[in-house]
Order: C-alpha cells, then sequence, then structure tokens
C-alpha cells in the first residue's frame, strides 16, 4: 500500500465517523495502524494522524477497553518516531482514557502496566512522564504518599536529565501533595521550585495557569485574599483565554476571596464584567446568591 492509499483510509475513516459509522471508522484506521512495510515519512505521518484520530473517536464514543488495548498495540510503531513524539501519543491516548469516565484506578493500572514496558525498552524519557502521570492519579485518588514518593524519585532522575518542563510538572504535583497532607512549608517550597524551573523554559500557559492557581490557593491558606485574588485573576484570565474549565475553578476562587475579605458587592461586579458572563450558571450563581 502507498502512502496515498493511507491517507484515502484515513479520509474514508473520518467521512465514516463524520456519518456516524463508528465501527466503520475503528476498522478503517486500524488498517492505517498496522499497515505493514510502510516506514516512509509520509507513511509515519498518516498512522500517526491514524493513532490520535482514533484515539479521539473511542474517547467520545467512551469505549475505555478499546482505547486501553489501543495503546498496547502501537507500542511496535513507537520504534519509528522520535521519543517525545512517541510521549506525546502515550500521554494523549492516556488522556483520552480519562475522558471516557473511567475510573481512575483502571487508569493508575494502565500507567503502571506503560511504566513496565518503558522499563523493559529502556525508554527513560517516556517512563518518566507516565510516572509523572501517574503521580497525577494518585493525587486524584488521595493517594498522597505514593504520589510523594513517585515524586522523590522522579525528581533525582529529571534533575540528572535537566528536563526543566518535567520539573516543573513534578514540583507543581510536589506542591499540591504536601498542601493536601496540611504541610503549607513544603507545598509553599516545592512551588518555588516549580517557579524557577518554569522561569529557566517556555512554560505553557495552561502550566502556568496552575502554577498560578495554586499560588492563590497557598495566598489564601494564609489569610492573604488579596494576593490570592490577583492569582485567579490571572488563571482564570489565562484559562478563558484558552477555553479551558479550569476558568471556573478560577473564578469561583476569586469570588470566594471577596467573599473573605467582606466585599460581596464585587461579587456581582466580577460576574457581570465581560469576561465572566459565559460562567454565571451552577456554582458560580449560588456565589452570587450568597
Amino acid at each position: 500500500m502507498t502512502a496515498s492509499g493511507l491517507r484515502e483510509l484515513v479520509e474514508g475513516a473520518e467521512k465514516a465517523a463524520e456519518g456516524n459509522d463508528v465501527d466503520g471508522a475503528v476498522v478503517l484506521y486500524h488498517k492505517v495502524i498496522e499497515a505493514a512495510n510502510m516506514d516512509g515519512d509520509e507513511d509515519i505521518r498518516e498512522r500517526e494522524k491514524a493513532i490520535y484520530a482514533l484515539g479521539s473517536l473511542l474517547a467520545r464514543e467512551k469505549r475505555a477497553d478499546e482505547l486501553g488495548s489501543l495503546l498496547k498495540s502501537v507500542r511496535p510503531f513507537f520504534a519509528q518516531i522520535p521519543k517525545a513524539r512517541t510521549a506525546k501519543i502515550v500521554r494523549t491516548l492516556i488522556d483520552n482514557i480519562a475522558k471516557t469516565g473511567c475510573s481512575v484506578e483502571a487508569q493508575m493500572q494502565l500507567c503502571r502496566e506503560s511504566i513496565e514496558w518503558t522499563k523493559e525498552e529502556k525508554r527513560s524519557f517516556l517512563k518518566q512522564r507516565v510516572e509523572a502521570r501517574l503521580a497525577d492519579l494518585c493525587l486524584q485518588n488521595r493517594d498522597y504518599q505514593e504520589a510523594l514518593a513517585l515524586l522523590s524519585s522522579l525528581v533525582y532522575e529529571v534533575k540528572k536529565m535537566d528536563d526543566k518542563a518535567l520539573l516543573v510538572e513534578i514540583h507543581l504535583l510536589e506542591s499540591r501533595a504536601h498542601h493536601a497532607l496540611r504541610n503549607v512549608p513544603r507545598s509553599r517550597a516545592a512551588l518555588t521550585a516549580a517557579r524557577t524551573a518554569a522561569n529557566a523554559i517556555y512554560c505553557p500557559p495552561a502550566l502556568q495557569g496552575q502554577i498560578d492557581i495554586q499560588a492563590g490557593v497557598l495566598h489564601a491558606e494564609e489569610k492573604d485574599y488579596k494576593t490570592a485574588n490577583s492569582y485567579f485573576f490571572e488563571a482564570f484570565e489565562t484559562f478563558d483565554s484558552l477555553d479551558d474549565s479550569a476558568a471556573t475553578k478560577s473564578l469561583k476562587y476569586m469570588l470566594l476571596c471577596k467573599i473573605m475579605t467582606n466585599n460581596p458587592q464585587d461579587v456581582h461586579t466580577i460576574i457581570g464584567g465581560k469576561l465572566a458572563l459565559k460562567y454565571g450558571g451552577g456554582g458560580i450563581a449560588a456565589l452570587a446568591a450568597g
């Protein structure tokens, strides 16, 4: 099969998905991904495109088991692409599995299986990223000690490789874990380390927004609500520009800061503002009513 043949299959799969023939689309995407002896640059691009498209389709259809199988079945393909692109595919597929509503425990098990595979294949770059994802899932599952144990080991490895982008994520996770355990001094120290690493690189806006939220949370812990509010506002603007759901969380924190400083009139002003108008329902409305 030629590269143009792969492209035709991808286009056919896209049309099938648009026509709600999900099973037909899945079959076509698998044909592209599993195509033998297709190792040219264009072939690889089409197969990569098919992996992302199939992952997105399965996530939309809530097919967590098939996504897990896809993550395992594409492993031989990773030998043909750079490590950074491999890591992106793995993390994207794991994120897709989370979108299916699959339990956190099931996601953690999948991460552990992937980590074992990376160890066997000696893929330290990918291993570290999946371990960071596992630590994040441990936090979601309130397994704080396990998360900190993972992160402690990761910090040592990642510092040796001078991977500051991943180091930012790790220190931010550390800060959240220590905060959850009510150890504010260590949480603040980890956040400072995250900021230091972030200042040395280009920090993606979404990650910077998460740093701002954590900074706001820690200032609020110390009852410095004015400073906390400024951080939450920065995070809100960032997430709103990205159309990220974390914007709602940032806005709620802003409103709570106004309430805690006895400025309830500012709550209505903020909610009536241009940026906040589209977030006026649910919990936001309840805060305004309060």
